[in-house]
């Protein structure tokens, strides 16, 4: 895939979630959310601040993140649907 976010977007791919309950009940599509963790793809160079020098990214390509229930702009690449964000828009990086 050659797409690159600008600026301090990040490209991100959903986690699918997982198909039973803990108690071992199967979920049906029509009752699942849309995961708020994934894996970043790519990430852009870094926003600009006042001075106009380069403000390094926090995350990386392969980092698993979180991010809110609306974040982020789905979009679909080679077939596959991903989203674009801020790189503001996540709320934590997975160790």
């Amino acid at each position: 895939m050659a797409f690159t976010p600008l600026h301090d977007r990040v490209l991100v791919r959903r986690v699918e979630s997982d198909e039973k309950t803990k108690g071992g009940l199967i979920i049906p599509d029509s009752a699942k959310e849309k995961p708020a963790e994934g894996e970043i793809v790519s990430v852009g160079h870094g926003a600009r601040d006042e001075d106009g020098k380069r403000v390094e990214m926090d995350v990386k390509a392969g980092d698993k993140i979180l991010f809110g229930k609306w974040s982020g702009t789905e979009i679909t690449l080679d077939g596959e649907e991903l989203l674009i964000m801020k790189e503001s828009d996540i709320l934590g990086v997975i160790a």
